[in-house]
């Protein structure tokens, strides 16, 4: 049995010794070789061959995707009867790390100290003496009020942190429901909770029902202090309406990780907007102990166990909901 890892990051393949499986790194940008073609298993991680790898690999039984939405797998025509599985979890701590760096940017104007360091001026109004919190302002997440909108794995994981810092934190998820402490509702809160909120960090995945989530009805709720951190997906902001809204003051700033097209097109009218932190996909693409990952689910694999995180036909997310509750989707 032949195992398939790819090239296009640091893996220990030496974790995976010992399984009675031969282990072969490949090209992500170029077609499967013929020699290892009859693969039956192939860990995949940013490809652009995996059209061609669903036409050609007639053998394949299992792709784990070290991504935590692979719908690029599951968008690539591979047949229904393979088992898929997702990356859950591999991306939590690198991108809680980015968001609270673009939060904490936000709030203590690291961003406007170093446009000022570029024109070699002194920023002296940003420093010296300043009043503690001041009303109508997001200076300090200390008794800030943060929403974290998209209440699953990586919101769990920044929750903790913010909290730690004297935030005051809610969620927006799929359900009502108290998650570690913290109260979770549903997209139906949002009218009365975004006009109480200083900084929402947005985290949700990307399908037809987040598309422009936060759209220009809901920028007006916001506070015109708040801050809009996006580290989800692009597709959630309707970025027109956020130039929009910067350029008119009418809120606080924004924080994008993620964007509809990238690189950002050159004409957009976000390169100039007033308060806006840009960074270039950084949050994620560093999947962490994703050896331990595919390690479990190779013994779960050759034991004919169930796989961990399986987005397949009949994996996890196709399995019957709880009471109530609808199911989830698979680029979730």
């Amino acid at each position: 049995m032949k195992l398939l890892y790819p090239n296009s990051l640091v893996f220990d393949a030496g974790s995976l010794e010992g399984f009675g499986v031969s282990l072969h790194q490949y090209d992500v940008h170029k077609p499967i070789p013929e020699e290892l073609i009859d693969a039956e298993i192939i860990v995949t991680w940013a490809n652009t061959n995996l059209s061609d790898a669903a036409k050609r690999m007639r053998n394949l039984r299992w792709i784990q995707s070290l991504f935590a939405g692979p719908n690029d797998v599951l968008a690539a025509g591979f047949s229904p009867d393979i088992k898929v599985t997702a990356g859950t979890n591999l991306h939590d701590e690198t991108v809680t790390e980015h968001a609270l760096a673009l939060l904490l940017s936000a709030a203590r104007k690291l961003y406007e100290m170093r446009d000022y360091q570029n024109q070699g001026k002194w920023p002296g109004h940003l420093g010296g003496f300043q009043p503690d919190r001041p009303r109508g302002s997001f200076t300090s997440l200390k008794g800030a009020n943060i929403l974290i909108w998209g209440m699953g794995n990586i919101g769990r994981k920044i929750a903790p942190h913010l909290i730690a810092l004297g935030a005051n934190v809610r969620g927006v998820g799929l359900f009502d429901e108290i998650i570690d402490g913290i109260q979770v509702q549903t997209n139906d809160a949002l009218p009365k909770v975004l006009p109480q909120t200083d900084a929402v960090i947005m985290i949700l995945p990307g399908s037809k029902a987040t598309f422009h989530a936060l759209n220009g009805e809901r920028m007006k709720l916001l506070p015109n202090h708040a801050w809009v951190i996006n580290v989800g997906r692009g597709t959630c902001v309707d970025e027109d309406a956020l130039a929009q809204a910067l350029h008119a003051r009418t809120l606080g700033g924004a924080a994008l990780d993620v964007l509809h097209t990238e690189p950002l097109h050159a004409s957009s009218p976000l390169w100039k907007a007033p308060n806006l932190i840009l960074s270039p996909h950084a949050a994620g693409g560093k999947p962490r102990y994703s050896e331990a990952l595919v390690a479990e689910n190779l013994r779960r694999f050759l034991a004919g166990q169930p796989l961990k995180h399986d987005v397949s036909a009949g994996g996890m997310y196709a399995a019957a909901p709880p009471e109530n509750k609808p199911a989830l989707k698979a680029s979730l």
